[in-house]
C-alpha cells in the first residue's frame, strides 16, 4: 500500500482522538444508568451443546438447526463446519466439503473456517480464510466464501478471492450481507472486501487505513495477562469485529482490540469513489475493549464479548453499556448468534488457550461448550 501522506496522517490521528474524547464524554454521561441497570437479575446460562474434540468459535441457528464451526489452527479435530444432532456433531454439508488435507483442491472443500453466518432467507455462508496455519499465507483458490442452501444441503455457489483480494498475510475473517453486496474483514492485512455477490467481484476497500489496523498501545488482556504469540509478541488483530445497521445503512466495525468505526454502506458499494474519497466517509463510532464477538440486535443494540471481564455486554443505540451476564465459563466468547426466539448463543472456545499462544491462565478446558441466554427485552 502507498505510504500515507502528512494529511492522511493528520486525519488518522483527529480521527482516533476523537473517539477517545467520545469515549470519556461517554462513560461519564452513562455511568449511572449502566450501573443502575447492571443489577438485574443476569439470565442462566444454558449449555446447547458441547465436545470433546471440535473447537468451534461460530454459531448459526436455522429453526431448530444448529450449525457450528471453527478454524483447525486452535487444535480442533472435529469437522470445519458442522451440525450439532444430539450429542454429536455431524460434518455438513457433507463429509467431502470438510476432508482438504494439504495437497488436495482447496477449491472443494473447507481449508480453514473461521465463521458461519446465517441470513435468515435460508442461506448459511461459510468464510474460508484458505490459510491452513495460522499468521499464514492463502494458499491458492482456498480463500472464498461459499453459499450453502438450507432447503438442499447443497453448495450453490463459491466466491473464489483472488491474490489481489486476499494478499500474502490475510486472514479472512467474517462476513455481513447487504443487499447484493456482501462485506468481509481481512484481520490479517488490514482492509474490508467488498464483494458483488451477482457478478462476484471484489475488491480491497479501507486498505491499511487507522480505522482497521490494530492500535499498537492496545493489549488483549485476559485473567490479567497479556495475549501473545509463539515469539512473545503481542497479538494484534485487525479488522475483525463488524456489524451491519438493522436497515442496512452503516456498518460499524474495529480491530479486535479497538476502537470501533463506522461508515455508510452506500460508499462502500461505490466502486467509483478513490480510496481517499472513500476514507473521507470513515466515522468514529464508539471505544469498546477487546472483544471476541458480536451480535447485532434489530434495535440497533449491540451485543459483544469483553474479554478481559468474562462478560457479555450491550451497548444501547443510545451509547449506554449494560453488563447481561459474567461468568468464568464465558472465557472468550468468539462469534455470538441472536436467533429469531430472541436467545443468544455464545460459543466458547477460549481461542486464547490455543497452542498458537502463550500468555493464557491455563490450558483449554474440555469439553468446548456452546451456551444459550435468553434475552431480556
Amino acid at each position: 500500500m502507498p505510504f500515507p501522506t502528512p494529511a492522511r496522517i493528520r486525519r488518522s490521528f483527529a480521527h482516533r482522538s476523537a473517539l477517545l474524547s467520545m469515549a470519556s464524554a461517554a462513560a461519564m454521561l452513562f455511568s449511572a444508568a449502566a450501573m443502575a441497570q447492571q443489577s438485574a437479575p443476569a439470565p442462566a446460562l444454558t449449555v446447547a451443546a458441547e465436545s470433546a474434540s471440535m473447537v468451534w468459535n461460530g454459531v448459526a441457528v436455522a429453526g431448530e438447526r444448529v450449525f457450528v464451526a471453527g478454524p483447525r489452527w486452535t487444535g480442533s479435530s472435529g469437522p470445519a463446519v458442522g451440525i450439532v444432532s444430539g450429542e454429536a456433531v455431524r460434518p455438513y454439508p457433507d463429509a467431502a466439503s470438510n476432508r482438504w488435507r494439504p495437497g488436495s483442491d482447496p477449491a472443494r472443500a473447507f481449508v480453514n473456517v473461521n465463521a458461519i453466518h446465517f441470513d435468515r432467507h435460508g442461506t448459511l455462508w461459510v468464510v474460508d480464510t484458505g490459510a491452513p496455519d495460522f499468521g499464514g499465507d492463502p494458499i491458492p483458490g482456498g480463500a472464498k466464501l461459499v453459499k450453502i442452501d438450507l432447503a438442499t444441503d447443497r453448495v450453490v455457489r463459491i466466491y473464489p478471492f483472488a491474490s489481489h483480494v486476499a494478499l500474502p498475510g490475510s486472514y479472512v475473517d467474517d462476513v455481513r450481507l447487504n443487499g447484493r453486496h456482501a462485506y468481509l474483514t481481512d484481520a490479517g492485512r488490514p482492509g474490508l472486501i467488498v464483494l458483488d455477490l451477482e457478478t462476484g467481484a471484489a475488491r480491497r476497500v479501507l486498505d491499511g487505513h487507522l480505522s482497521v489496523t490494530a492500535p499498537a498501545d492496545r493489549d488483549i488482556v485476559l485473567s490479567g495477562q497479556v495475549l501473545r504469540t509463539a515469539d512473545s509478541t503481542p497479538l494484534r488483530v485487525h479488522s475483525d469485529p463488524f456489524e451491519l445497521s438493522p436497515d442496512g445503512r452503516w456498518l460499524h466495525y474495529a480491530p479486535l482490540e479497538g476502537p470501533w468505526s463506522r461508515i455508510e454502506t452506500r460508499y462502500l458499494d461505490d466502486a467509483a469513489l478513490t480510496a481517499t474519497d472513500l476514507a473521507a466517509h470513515v466515522e468514529p463510532w464508539a471505544d469498546l475493549p477487546p472483544v471476541g464477538g458480536t451480535a447485532m440486535d434489530a434495535d440497533g443494540s449491540l451485543y459483544f464479548s469483553d474479554l478481559g471481564s468474562d462478560a457479555i455486554k450491550r451497548r444501547a443505540p443510545d451509547g449506554t453499556i449494560t453488563t447481561i451476564v459474567q461468568d468464568p465459563r464465558l472465557h472468550w466468547v468468539d462469534a455470538p448468534f441472536i436467533d429469531e426466539r430472541r436467545r443468544l448463543w455464545l460459543p466458547v472456545p477460549q481461542m486464547d488457550r490455543s497452542p498458537n499462544f502463550v500468555g493464557a491462565d491455563r490450558p483449554r478446558e474440555w469439553p468446548v461448550r456452546l451456551y444459550r441466554i435468553d434475552l431480556p427485552d
